[in-house]
């Protein structure tokens, strides 16, 4: 579900009230945990957390006019979802991360390559996504970035 908002704040206060929260709490947890050099915008119709142009300035290779992602988050139709690309493209982030989950959550994860999953906002651990933005700086993921695009 993209959203047309233009700032991230205007897309949590087009959420309905179940959502709201959650999503607030969200974002404010990735803000409070994600190291310098990140910005936050609307990308592709989702809170997103971008490596700017500054830092990079090849920008993201599908549409170089953009910048390079990270991480987003959205309020989809059944679940929030959070999709991470240091979790798709880093192996051992990912296997932090899953065996990491079971500590902070009673439901099982729920993920595809970039993308974790939470069905119901009572289930979302705030603090491993906390730990989990914090994990990578800008330059670790423009690394990991580049070494992915040269396979």
């Amino acid at each position: 579900m993209k959203s047309k908002s233009t700032s991230p704040q205007q897309y949590i206060n087009s959420l309905p009230p179940g959502r709201k929260a959650a999503m607030a709490e969200l974002r404010k947890v990735i803000l409070n945990n994600l190291p310098p050099g990140f910005s936050e915008e609307m990308n592709y119709g989702m809170v997103g957390y971008v490596v700017p142009h500054s830092l990079y300035p090849k920008g993201y290779h599908c549409n170089p006019k953009q910048p390079l992602p990270f991480m987003c988050i959205a309020s989809q139709k059944n679940f929030i979802a959070l999709y991470h690309m240091g979790i798709y493209a880093d192996k051992k982030l990912l296997e932090w991360f899953t065996v990491e989950y079971p500590k902070y959550s009673k439901t099982k994860l729920d993920m595809g390559k970039s993308c974790i999953r939470f069905k119901k906002v009572d289930n979302i651990p705030f603090k491993l996504v906390g730990e989990l933005a914090a994990k990578m700086t800008p330059g670790d993921w423009i690394s990991l970035y580049e070494i992915q695009l040269k396979k």
